[in-house]
């Protein structure tokens, strides 16, 4: 009954003492307590909120749920970075090896797709071999070698969250702001990074659609990280359209690995650049932006970043072929070309759109169980506001299900509409807060 009287203190507005939070994640990591108790908390804390201190403990509780990564013995200091998700949003993918190479050591906890938007997991696994689930002396290994490592939340990771998270989803609590900063915050933790930037997404195609509340969401992620002593800064990023021109596992990969190899959209390459310049300037090896961007930009441009990826690749058993077109990755049977309905201009297509078309075809799932098809996907031919002629290619719709890529096709065909004007090109840079 002491649980009860737990809900009903939270259910009436009341604050969480620290024992009190620390016996509710006992109970949810050891399987204490049944799932409608645990729902009925969360409910509450989702109505009434928390305060400063009960975020603080219950991000701490969650972090010390299962085992924590600590890593004194390298010779470098340790960042990672947390993007709260996006449609084409592959980011990880270049900025792990490209801080890696700019001298930062970067053990990289990362999720899987759920819902519209895409997860580092799904497209990690996209690469033939490619393990994201390693043991704990492995990817001390790996982090002493290769610099950085990417992996998944295992069984004794933050085990608290695992389940915290499964039933937010289907209890209508996945908006608590308290649950959403320890959920990011305690993964984070455990992971042991001493620094941490967070790319908080803003727009049509992010779980935040407006500033107000983006901002709301910071401050709680600052303030606790702070009280936590993890320094943080949010970078706010725009996700009003896709972040490149590949939407898809395995195509996000393929596009992630050309802007490593010099090419790539200028958009995908702007954000790389200044979250990792963020990193050095937190975790103290760069005084400043500018510096940082500097460094950043040098790094990628000499194929530095490239070759760290594709040792990691190997490290973590993944197959790449540089020789291949593609490099080796999963290949669609089905493709499906778009052609531009008359002339006009290629419009910025809205992302979450997209993202639904994406996860309808196979590139993402709606259950945690749903598989994944890493060749489905969406290839943009045109930058957004590029001039167009009626008839011409302006993307492909790509998978194996031929039903799924016809009916991508026909709906990807209907957002596409040509535009009057070109737009404008804005950056997706929103603001700073540390």
């Amino acid at each position: 009954m002491s649980f009860v009287a737990t809900i009903i203190a939270k259910r009436d507005g009341g604050r969480l003492d620290r024992s009190a939070i620390e016996e509710f994640i006992r109970g949810v990591a050891d399987g204490g307590l049944p799932d409608y108790q645990i729902s009925a908390l969360l409910m509450a804390i989702l109505l009434k909120g928390m305060d400063a201190e009960e975020m603080r403990d219950l991000t701490s509780a969650m972090a010390e749920s299962g085992r924590r990564y600590h890593w004194s013995d390298l010779d470098r200091p340790t960042a990672d970075k947390h993007s709260t998700g996006g449609v084409g949003d592959k980011v990880s993918l270049v900025l792990a090896p490209l801080a890696a190479a700019c001298g930062l050591a970067v053990p990289m906890l990362s999720g899987r797709s759920l819902g519209f938007t895409g997860g580092t997991l799904d497209k990690l696994e996209s690469i033939p071999g490619f393990r994201t689930g390693l043991p704990e002396e492995r990817v001390r290994e790996i982090m002493r070698k290769e610099g950085l490592c990417l992996i998944g939340q295992s069984e004794d990771l933050v085990p608290a969250d695992r389940r915290l998270y499964a039933l937010r989803d289907v209890t209508g609590t996945v908006e608590s702001l308290p649950l959403i900063v320890s959920s990011i915050l305690s993964k984070k933790l455990a992971a042991g990074p001493r620094a941490l930037v967070i790319d908080l997404k803003v727009g049509r195609g992010a779980f935040m659609p407006d500033m107000d509340r983006a901002h709301a969401l910071g401050e709680a992620l600052l303030s606790t990280a702070a009280d936590l002593g993890l320094p943080c800064s949010v970078v706010f990023s725009a996700m009003d359209h896709p972040l490149g021109r590949k939407v898809g596992n395995g195509p996000e990969v393929e596009e992630s690995l050309e802007l490593l190899a010099g090419g790539g959209p200028a958009d995908l390459r702007e954000l790389t650049l200044e979250l990792c310049a963020e990193m050095l300037r937190l975790a103290g090896l760069r005084s400043d932006l500018e510096s940082g961007l500097a460094l950043a930009s040098q790094k990628l441009d000499s194929g530095e970043a490239l070759d760290r990826f594709i040792s990691l690749c190997a490290a973590q058993d993944g197959r790449l072929d540089p020789e291949a077109e593609t490099w080796g990755l999963p290949r669609p049977t089905q493709v499906w070309v778009v052609r531009a309905a008359g002339e006009g201009f290629m419009p910025a297509p809205d992302a979450r759109k997209v993202g639904l078309i994406a996860l309808h075809l196979g590139a993402g799932r709606q259950r945690a169980e749903d598989p994944v098809d890493s060749s489905a996907g969406i290839r943009f031919l045109k930058d957004w506001g590029a001039p167009l002629s009626r008839g011409e290619e302006i993307a492909r719709v790509e998978g194996r299900d031929p039903a799924k890529v016809e009916r991508a096709a026909e709906e990807l065909s209907l957002l596409l509409a040509p535009a009057p004007e070109a737009g404008r090109t804005e950056s997706l840079i929103l603001g700073r807060m540390s």
